[in-house]
């Protein structure tokens, strides 16, 4: 495999967990925040991925429902957690 199939398979790997804590961030209004939306963006963008890798390991494999269920589970509950923080 070479660098550049690696670099588009990790980005399609890690694209579900970006792109659903960008729309999060964008929904909570992270971005009225500043220096904290922006820590706020990262443990969304960091706890999707985590989960992902955790799916991967404990399934075998990738794609799996209930992975993607879990992801936007952990994803919601920080958004929820931070945003009755900050308000």
């Amino acid at each position: 495999m070479t660098v550049l199939a690696l670099e588009i398979h990790l980005a399609g790997f890690l694209a579900p967990a970006l792109l659903t804590g960008c729309l999060l961030w964008v929904m909570a209004r992270g971005w009225r925040y500043g220096r904290k939306g922006r820590r706020f963006l990262l443990w969304l963008c960091l706890a999707g991925a985590a989960v992902l890798v955790a799916g991967l390991i404990g399934f075998g494999r990738d794609g799996k429902i209930a992975t993607y269920a879990a992801m936007v589970l952990a994803q919601g509950t920080i958004a929820w957690w931070w945003r009755g923080r900050s308000v």
